[in-house]
Formats: structure tokens, sequence, C-alpha cells
């Protein structure tokens, strides 16, 4: 049958729709967008950790050939402030520099040279301020503060979770491990950077197109930033050129606005080179944590203590909520009935952090599933055994206090992981190396809440429509970054709609024609948007087999069904094109849409309102079991990974094909996190500017990778589908640094693992 006429089904593997047009060119990314008469816009930044702004000296600028605007934050005409939580990070740096990426100056020019030229002519009157670096002395009563408005200092954000009395039960185990563990700042490496286009016509009406995941949150955070209204502003969100997280949150948009307001009726762009992304952009948090593991001698675990603290840099971007799912899931997805977890978010000078893929799991994951093979090998357990038999099951509350509810896939992905030969025949693996070649495997288990949690909406509005044509407008107001989700629309609708993919058509997220439906993160797209495109596409379906029974003159809807372009009469055999069947409803009826806001938490099990409007707790959870193989060079320390497993419990699998993309891709990114992948800031100052020092995996790198999918339908999903875009890389850092104790007997607990590291701890290992 052509590809054309393949009828989308559910569970079915098709390719994904913007695969071609992608792969040719002919998808148009924000990064595409020019126009005629175009100017450029660019930044002058303030280059120093923490200074006092005595004065911004634009004459020079503002006399550069082809410079149209120079322009500060006397500029701004709103607040100047931006941020999801607390807004605190501004457009145009006021009174000081809180790091050596802030904006302070803006320019518009008619050339990217004469852009160059300005910025270079800016000069900045600085007094240094002292600055802190570190997020630990950044909560001490004598550290510099970041924001003196702020009443919580350089606390950003602060929650302690209790339950039992864990220092007697530590006190009382039979076995107590404990690591101070080091993570490092991780850039996104997307290959489209951020940037944007805008347009502002006479009457003051923005056009703006983005890179970003949240088009419908950054136009609120515009309006409010620079005072205008919200209706005056349209934001378009093409397909994304990966964002992982770094575009959750404003990047360009306010600079890109307040540019185009400054030279209406001209388009201006905003391009940030490698460099500059790496500058400004927000990175994953690093962190440092300190673990307390104790358990019975049979292997029961008994309690946990954590420690956490985050980095997050001058602005919360975010980093609140990153630390609030960082501490649910601190205590790792078994039963521990003592629990004392804590987790401080702290301001710093250094560059900004805010969400990556994971969004904090990664870090706590990190420590905690280190803890359970040090603690099995303590007990000289099994680390799997140690795993299943303390795995939680629906019913159990996890260390948080948080119930495991719907489906939980856990023991069954332990189990899947048992069974499989990588596993089973991992001794006699190791046993083969090769001569000073050292070979191990190691194992990491997760689980991963989905969603905004119980405070705020976690909704989403999707609308379809049939064409004069016969094919279907399918809505969505949620950005596809890379993921897929735009093809698994398209695949949900077909399926309900019986129509093949050349009968559908996506209409992106454009704030003027698609309806709010949140940002796409916290693995709640599909989920979220999905349930509510199924109401949408149902509800129009019952009204086409309304209004095609009265065009076919029967009276009984249930013998009719959808077949490509036609309602087919089953008893009859006749069949009425949906093409013609549009002439009989009018441009409402051929309209449907379904507003769905997806399922909370009930349970309140911390009184912290605080930590409940950052996300606390969530209801719906996937899981996964990983085990990764590593050879270990014994003479240089350069670690390689042949195969990985992931076996992960993300509900029904909607298309086998883009779930195994999203794993593996995700799988190859944690190991880039293990192995790779550090941002260096001395002292504030980005040392790691570009890829000639930022090593990322490549296809040379990336291991056999299988994933297997423990497909336990979730009541709540739609088609039963859970989220399934951040288990993957949350856990291969520590399978590797399970897997590398495995084959040489050494324990890293500062990140990445890189061959200095490795080799540094064998020649210490091995000294006399």
């Amino acid at each position: 049958m052509p590809p054309d006429h393949r009828v989308y089904q559910i569970g079915e593997a098709m390719p994904r729709s913007d695969a071609l047009g992608k792969a040719t060119g002919a998808e148009k990314f924000s990064i595409d967008t020019y126009g005629n008469d175009l100017l450029w816009a660019g930044v002058k930044r303030g280059g120093v950790p923490h200074a006092r702004i005595r004065g911004i000296d634009i004459q020079a600028a503002q006399t550069t050939p082809g410079v149209r605007a120079v322009l500060t934050a006397r500029d701004v005409n709103g607040t100047n402030r931006q941020g999801v939580i607390r807004k605190d990070q501004p457009v145009l740096a006021d009174d000081r520099v809180r790091h050596c990426g802030d904006a302070v100056a803006l320019v518009v020019a008619e050339s990217s040279a004469a852009l160059e030229a300005a910025l270079d002519r800016i000069v900045l009157d600085l007094d240094p301020l002292e600055a802190i670096f570190d997020p630990e002395a950044a909560l001490r009563d004598d550290a510099p503060l970041i924001h003196p408005d702020h009443a919580g200092g350089n606390t950003l954000f602060h929650a302690t979770i209790q339950n039992g009395d864990p220092q007697q039960a530590l006190s009382d185990c039979d076995a107590v491990v404990e690591g101070c563990f080091d993570l490092p700042r991780q850039a996104h490496a997307f290959l489209e950077t951020e940037n944007g286009w805008a347009l502002a016509d006479d009457e003051g009406r923005l056009d703006i197109t983005v890179s970003t995941q949240t088009p419908f949150r950054d136009r609120l955070e515009v309006a409010e930033a620079l005072g205008l209204a919200v209706d005056r502003i349209r934001i378009r969100a093409p397909f994304c050129g990966g964002a992982f997280g770094g575009k959750d949150g404003i990047t360009v948009q306010s600079l890109l606005a307040l540019a185009a307001l400054s030279c209406p009726g001209r388009p201006v762009k905003m391009w940030w080179r490698r460099e500059e992304s790496f500058l400004a952009g927000v990175k994953r948090h690093p962190a440092r944590l300190y673990y307390r593991l104790g358990a019975d001698r049979d292997g029961t675990l008994k309690a946990v203590s954590a420690r956490i603290y985050l980095d997050t840099g001058p602005y919360d971007h975010l980093g609140g909520v990153v630390a609030a799912l960082g501490l649910e899931h601190a205590g790792g997805p078994y039963r521990i009935p003592h629990a004392d977890l804590a987790v401080w978010a702290a301001y710093t000078n250094n560059p900004v952090s805010g969400a990556f893929r994971g969004f904090g799991v990664p870090q706590v994951a990190a420590a905690m599933e280190s803890m359970m093979d040090m603690v099995a090998a303590k007990l000289r357990i099994c680390p799997l055994a140690l795993r299943r038999k303390n795995a939680l099951v629906r019913g159990d509350r996890c260390p948080a206090g948080v119930t495991r509810q719907g489906s939980v896939g856990l023991l069954e992905c332990l189990k899947t992981l048992e069974a499989h030969p990588l596993w089973k025949e991992r001794e006699h693996w190791k046993a083969s190396a090769g001569p000073n070649t050292m070979r191990g495997t190691g194992i990491a288990c997760i689980s991963h809440g989905m969603g905004y949690g119980p405070t705020v909406p976690d909704s989403a509005t999707a609308g379809i429509r049939l064409m004069d044509d016969g094919r279907f407008e399918v809505m969505a107001g949620v950005v596809d970054m890379g993921q897929g989700n735009a093809a698994a629309y398209l695949q949900m609708a077909g399926d309900i709609l019986s129509q093949p993919p050349g009968h559908l058509i996506p209409v992106l997220p454009d704030t003027d024609k698609t309806f709010p439906s949140g940002s796409s993160s916290a693995s709640r797209t599909t989920f979220t948007y999905g349930n509510a495109l199924i109401g949408a596409a149902r509800a129009l379906k019952e009204r086409i087999f309304a209004r095609a029974a009265d065009a076919l003159m029967v009276s009984d809807t249930s013998a009719l069904i959808l077949v490509p372009g036609a309602v087919r009469h089953l008893a009859t055999g006749r069949e009425i094109t949906l093409s013609r069947l549009g002439m009989f409803l009018n441009p409402a009826e051929r309209f449907a849409t379904y507003h769905y806001r997806a399922p909370v938490s009930g349970e309140a099990p911390h009184p912290d309102g605080n930590l409940r409007l950052h996300g606390f707790p969530h209801s719906i959870f996937s899981h996964a079991a990983h085990l990764v193989r590593v050879e270990v060079d014994a003479l240089t320390g350069q670690v390689s990974v042949p195969e990985y497993l992931g076996v992960n419990d993300c509900g029904r699998i909607l298309n086998p094909q883009n779930f195994s993309g999203q794993q593996e891709g995700a799988v190859v990114q944690g190991l880039g996190y293990a192995l790779y992948e550090e941002v260096i800031a001395d002292k504030g100052r980005m040392m790691t500017r570009d890829f000639t020092t930022y090593i990322i995996p490549t296809a040379l790198d990336a291991p056999k990778i299988e994933s297997v999918a423990v497909a336990l339908a979730e009541e709540a999903g739609p088609f039963g589908l859970k989220g399934a875009g951040e288990i993957g890389i949350d856990i291969p850092l520590p399978a590797v640094a399970n897997a590398l104790f495995d084959a040489c007997g050494v324990r890293l607990l500062k990140f990445p693992m890189t061959p200095e590291r490795i080799l540094t701890a064998l020649v210490k290992k091995d000294a006399p």
C-alpha cells in the first residue's frame, strides 16, 4: 500500500510526518526567518560576575554608521523583569550586573557588521562588587547578596521532607554508606541556538517568530516586562531545532520585541552565536549532594538522608521547580520508611542555571543509585536483588511520602532486565576482556513524575477542523522541539478518524491560531494535549456522522465508519466524501475543540505550601531499569560503552519507532553527562566557550542501544501512555558509575568520569 494511503494506527511503528521535510530542508525553523529590509539586533553584555552599574556610555555606538537604535533599561516601559515563579531577571540590567552574560544595552543596526562595531563602542562604567561562586558559601549569613531586596537572601528555594525517625533508624542499621557527590554544569548543545524574528507594525502590534518551548507563556512575560497589552503580541513557534529545556523560558523574546518597537515597520532578527549561547543561555544546575543510606543485613532499606545544594546562578529561571522535583525523587523508587531530605537552590554569580531534560532528577539519581550499589557491596548482595527487594509497587509510599498510584511497572522492568542476556552473561563477558582492558556491568533504576504537579493547572486545549478539501487541520499550541509530539498528534487523530498521513495537516503553535496548551516540558505534552485532542477528534467525528447520516438518508449512525477521505455506510456500501460533506456543515460545525486538565495528586504529604506551589507532589510516574556495559583502558582511563539496555515503563507505546528514537537520544545525552560534558566557569567567567572544549558524544561514541518497553497501560493516559521524554536521561550516569566500579573497583563521586579522573583513581587504588 502506498505510504500516503496507509491509515494511521495507534501502536504501529510509522515514520514521523515531519521527517522528510526536515531531511530535505523544506521545513523552516525560526532561524530560517529573514524578510526584506531586515535589521539585526544584539546586546552588550556585562562581562563581569558582579558589579554596580554607574553608567553606560552609548554616544559612540549611536553615531556608528548603520545603527538605528541603542537602548538601555531606561527605554523599557514595563517592569523590566522576567521569570516564571520569581520575576527577578531584567530584560536589560538596570542597577547591577549579576553574571558575565547579563544584557546591559541593546543595539539595532542595518547589518551584522554595523551591529558588532556599535557593541564594541559601548562603554560600561562598573563598580565591582564582591561575588559568590559556591552554593553552600552563598547561604552563609556573611555572603554578599545577589538580590538585596529578596527576603530569603541568597536562598532562592529551600524545602525539607521528613518521614519517620531517620537519624535513629540510621544508627540502628546493619550497614550505612555515605558519600558526597559533585555533578557538573551541562549545556543543552541544541543545533539551533537561541534566536528569533520580530516585526512591529505602525500601530505597535508585535509579530514574533521564535525558537521556544513556551509561546503562550512568553507572550505574557514579554507583555509584563515591556508594559504592553497581551493582545498586541503574536508569537509563532515553528518546529524547534532542539531545546531540551534550554528554551523553557525567555531568551531573546523581550529583547527582540524592544528592538522591533524601536524600529516599526522593519523586521528585526536576533541570533545568538554558539559562544553567546554558552555565555548567556541556561545550563543544567551544578549540584553537590551529601547522602547517607542504611539497610538491614538482609538488604531491607531502612533510612536515607540527603542534603542537596543546587547552584541556580543569579536568577530563578525555574530553579525552585527543579529543586522541588529533585527533592521529590531524592530517595529513589524504593520503600524507605525513614527519610530526611532537604534541598537548597542558591543564588550565585555563576552562569544562569535552568530547566534541562530530567529537571533535577538526574542529579539526585546519580547519587542515590550509586548509594544503592555501595550498600549492595557492603552487604555482599547482588545490586539487582537489592533493588527488586525494595522496589515500589502500587500503594507504596516513596521516601518523600507520595503514594504510587496508577500503573507502576518498576518490578516488571527489573524482571525484564534480569532475564536479558546482557545481565545473565555479564560475568562471562567480564572475564573475556583483552589485555589492559577491564570490563564491567552496571544497572540503575528510576521513577520520573510527569506534569506540573498540584497547583499550576496542567491543561491543554486542542482544535481540529475539517477543511474544504476533506483533509483535517490539527491545531496544537504546544511546541515540537524535536521529540516528535506533532507527529504523534497526527497519528492519534488519524487513528480516531481513520485517515492516512496525507489527510492530516499540523498547525504549529501560534498565539493567534492555536490555543494555550502549556509548555513543551515535564514529560507532559503528549499526555495532556493528547487527551485534549482525543476529545476534540471524537466530538468532530460524531458531528460528521450526524451530518453524513442526513446526507445518506440513514437513521442509524452506528453503521457509519470513516475511511480515507469519506464516510461509508456499511449496510449499503454507499459513501459520501468528506469534501462534499463539508458543504453541508457551516464553518462552526466543521471545527471542534476540547479542553483537558491532567489529574493531580490528592495527597498533602507535606504542609509546606511553597513546596506545593513548586510542583510537589506528582501523581503519575514512569519507571525504568537500565543496564550498561563499559570497557576501561587500564593505561589511559578511557571508557567506552559498547552496549546499553533500557527497560522502560512509559505506558502504552503509540509509535515504537518514535519511542525508541526518544530513548536512544536521551541515553546518549545521559552518557555525555556521565563521561564527557562539563561547562566550566572560573570565578563566574565562562571558560567553556564553544564545542572545541565542550565535548559531546558523537555517533562513534554511541553504543548499541536496545530499548524495551514494559507496556503497562496508564488508565488516565491517552490510549494508555505516560511520559517518555525525560526518563531515558535520568540514569545513564549512575549506571556507568556502577559499571566502572564493577570493572575496576573505583568509585567516583565527582563527575563527569573523565579519563583523568579515572586514571587518578586507579593509581590511588593501586598505590601501596
